[in-house]
């Protein structure tokens, strides 16, 4: 299976540059596995069509402003740090720009000196490691001066409604460079709305990171490997998707991560607690153990997330999903709008 497989056409005007005034006014492509039909509606309808007494499975992975612009000491050259995941304590592997002009032993200041990073190492993978040193709390710090770490085909630049919209309404756990971008059309009233005719929730947390979102440079996709992301899915919400499994209820999954998360800790059939990290790689040919429907958003040609969902759905019903999409104007990306797979 190659990755040309998983290629098509969308117009740049089609990519969602900001979002929605009302997150649940997205508009919604059902697509049912089973018959092969599509069905337009609004996110705000969702309840329609779920199955009666289903589980929602929520990724509450909190966005951090992991985007820091500062300036090497002495020579006062730019540099912008992404922030990727904390190694030891202030020890951070980040993706640089520039990378090349950055050496081992560069100081780089940021906000007026509140907070200053010193490279330590430039391994091979093209990340680069830094230090950071500061007074007071890292994430406080970040909060005032680091920006919210938008994909770059948002073209623009981050601004302050971001920092509560490129967020879920439920997110609580700090530690994603991007968001699960299938959240974020939920609202309290809808989740409420659900609840009230019998929709559960249950939350688990994986921090997005590269892998989610880093592109495939691989013809062979069984080649790729995928950055490791830390899951964490506690012993008490194992316990109720398992106990609504063996119920009866579907399990949704919010999300492309969810279903990496859930599938990792219920590799063998069953899902159990599981903290760690994850490598797992979903394409198709891969067998399901743990999700029965998915929401997801419409994601970039040739991506990771583009296979995950052909791995469930199925690759022509996929591509049928997304021309229908294009042919009736619907926004991508993650201030799209977004599918429910049943």
């Amino acid at each position: 299976m190659k990755l040309t497989d998983f290629d098509y056409h969308l117009p740049p005007d089609r990519i969602a540059q900001n979002p929605l005034q009302q997150r649940d006014a997205s508009r919604l492509l059902v697509v049912n596995r089973g018959t092969h039909t599509f069905h337009h509606t609004r996110f705000s309808q969702i309840g329609e069509y779920l199955p009666d007494a289903a589980l929602l499975v929520l990724n509450d992975t909190k966005v951090i402003p992991a985007r820091l612009i500062g300036n090497k000491s002495g020579t006062g050259g730019k540099v912008e740090l992404l922030l990727i995941r904390e190694k030891k304590t202030d020890i951070w592997e980040t993706l640089a720009k520039p990378r090349r002009n950055l050496r081992i032993g560069t100081q780089i200041v940021f906000g007026n000196g509140i907070l200053t990073a010193e490279v330590i190492a430039k391994p091979d993978d093209g990340y680069c490691i830094v230090r950071f040193n500061y007074k007071g709390t890292f994430l406080t710090i970040l909060a005032d001066i680091g920006m919210m770490p938008l994909p770059p085909y948002i073209r623009r630049a981050p601004n302050a409604e971001d920092k509560a919209r490129y967020q879920s309404v439920y997110a609580a756990t700090e530690g994603a460079i991007a968001a699960p971008t299938a959240g974020l059309h939920f609202t309290q009233e809808l989740l409420a709305e659900l609840k009230d005719n019998r929709i559960e929730t249950a939350r688990l947390t994986l921090h997005v990171g590269p892998g989610t979102f880093q592109p495939v440079k691989v013809e062979d996709i069984q080649t790729h490997k995928m950055h490791a992301e830390y899951i964490h899915l506690a012993e008490t919400e194992a316990n109720r998707i398992r106990s609504a499994r063996e119920a009866g209820a579907k399990i949704i999954a919010i999300g492309t991560t969810v279903v990496r998360a859930l599938e990792t800790a219920g590799i063998t059939g069953t899902v159990h607690p599981y903290s760690g990290y994850s490598e797992l790689f979903i394409y198709p040919g891969h067998r399901f153990n743990a999700v029965d429907a998915l929401v997801t958003n419409f994601h970039l040609p040739k991506s990771t997330l583009l296979l995950l969902v052909s791995a469930f759905a199925g690759k022509d019903l996929i591509q049928r999903a997304y021309q229908e999409a294009l042919q009736h104007n619907y926004r991508f990306y993650s201030y799209g709008d977004a599918m429910l797979i049943l």
